[in-house]
């Protein structure tokens, strides 16, 4: 078992026995993510996988914040900033907006991209050498200024 799913049921557990009922919720929905995508894809998650997984999941709360706040429904956006602050607990140390501009240079040069046309070339490397160390948000505007400029 992966050291990121060890450390996610210890934590359902220490939720539970806290009666912690809101973190051991955002829990077992992130253990019901991972299993479904075990059983559909038919492997054992590493931890790259999970921390894709938990970037989904944050994704999907960023947006409903913002549709729930545009909605003036503050009660809801509430819960789901709650939920994202205990899956971010779960993702490794982020790259600063600075790191990642140079990442990214430095990929645009190796890979000879000249234009905006090279995009997806750029993309593909970035992904497999950033994938889960950055905001993928950032890292894609980083690649576009890195391109046009």
């Amino acid at each position: 078992m992966s050291a990121l799913k060890e450390r996610i049921s210890e934590d359902m557990k220490a939720a539970m026995r806290a009666k912690d009922s809101a973190r051991l919720g955002t829990i077992r929905l992130l253990q019901a993510a991972m299993k479904q995508k075990e059983v559909d894809e038919r492997v054992v998650l590493d931890d790259a996988a999970i921390v894709s997984i938990i970037d989904k999941l944050i994704k999907q709360r960023k947006d409903s914040i913002a549709a729930y706040e545009s909605a003036n429904r503050q009660d809801l956006a509430d819960i789901e900033k709650a939920e994202m602050a205990v899956l971010t607990v779960y993702l490794p140390e982020r790259l600063s907006p600075e790191a990642i501009t140079a990442e990214v240079k430095a990929i645009v040069a190796e890979v000879g991209a000249s234009g905006p046309g090279d995009m997806g070339k750029v993309m593909g490397v970035v992904k497999t050498r950033l994938a889960g160390k950055a905001d993928m948000g950032l890292v894609s505007a980083a690649v576009k200024a890195a391109l046009a400029g």
